[in-house]
């Protein structure tokens, strides 16, 4: 199966930066993608990147956003995957990932179960954390584990979504350095960002993809202070193998073949989840920090 990564930035408004998605998705689908990813957030700005109440008013029509993604999807014959900004009740709002089919209809939701709180990634100050569980979504193209950005660096996210039955693990995302930082530092937390998940394929004999945000962003016009964002948007295979990588600065549409047969003929070599020790994990659950 054919999949496209669309790794974006952000324009100087929400009009051209949907514009500029709509062309890369065009194109993803003419080139035999299938299956279409797109990262967090991917309608406006990384607004997280400060507090301000004002940024609520972004999900006000998330219903709108919900029709006008599945005529996207429809119009181009893929299954896609796209991460809104959901305004569920009175001051409850999530970080949602909403799956097209095909033909347009909804395939699932997933809203956001690990939320961030740290310097550039005021999410907390956003949103309510998910409550729909580790659920995997049935698609045309397969069973697909969508989680999201911080959720990456959660091994139970991964294990759970794989046990009921994922054949892919993807991660829309959002994720990048302060020029500030040395760049020892930046290689640092680039290596531990893709060690960690190709850990997650590894231990789950399942194909991950992780579709990140690129550049700087703006704010009214005006370029936002602090995070770049550092592309590197990759897809990997159930042994961990690189099957396609980004760069850290451009946006581009990343191509990848999955084959989720082979996936399952490497289960049979690597049984790990017939190994598993359920009976002495059970402290786990007792374990609180």
């Amino acid at each position: 199966m054919k999949v496209a990564l669309i790794q974006q930035k952000s324009y100087k408004n929400r009009k051209e930066t949907i514009e500029k998605t709509l062309k890369m998705i065009r194109e993803a689908s003419k080139n035999g993608a299938k299956l279409v990813l797109l990262q967090e957030l991917h309608q406006d700005r990384y607004f997280c990147i400060n507090e301000d109440t004002k940024n609520f008013d972004l999900a006000e029509n998330f219903e709108d956003d919900i029709s006008f993604w599945a005529t996207i999807a429809k119009k181009n014959g893929i299954v896609l995957v796209t991460s809104l900004f959901e305004k569920r009740a009175k001051g409850v709002y999530h970080n949602s990932a909403v799956v097209f089919e095909k033909d347009g209809t909804i395939a699932g939701k997933y809203r956001k179960m690990h939320i961030p709180d740290d310097p550039g990634f005021y999410e907390k100050f956003y949103f309510t954390p998910g409550d729909l569980g580790f659920e995997p979504i049935q698609t045309s193209v397969g069973k697909l584990g969508v989680l999201i950005c911080w959720d990456q660096w959660f091994p139970e996210a991964a294990r759970l979504m794989a046990l009921k039955g994922a054949q892919i693990l993807i991660y829309p995302t959002a994720i990048g350095w302060f020029d500030e930082d040395s760049e020892d530092e930046k290689r640092r937390q680039l290596d531990a960002w893709i060690t960690v998940q190709r850990g997650h394929a590894i231990a789950n004999t399942t194909p991950l993809i992780a579709i990140n945000r690129v550049g700087k962003e703006y704010d009214n016009f005006k370029q936002i202070e602090g995070i770049r964002f550092w592309g590197n948007s990759f897809a990997v295979g159930a042994q961990g193998e690189f099957l396609a990588k980004a760069s850290e600065d451009k946006e581009e549409i990343l191509f990848c073949d999955i084959d989720i047969k082979k996936s399952e003929e490497i289960t049979k070599i690597w049984p790990f989840f017939r190994d598993r020790r359920v009976d002495a994990y059970k402290d786990i659950e007792k374990i609180s920090l």
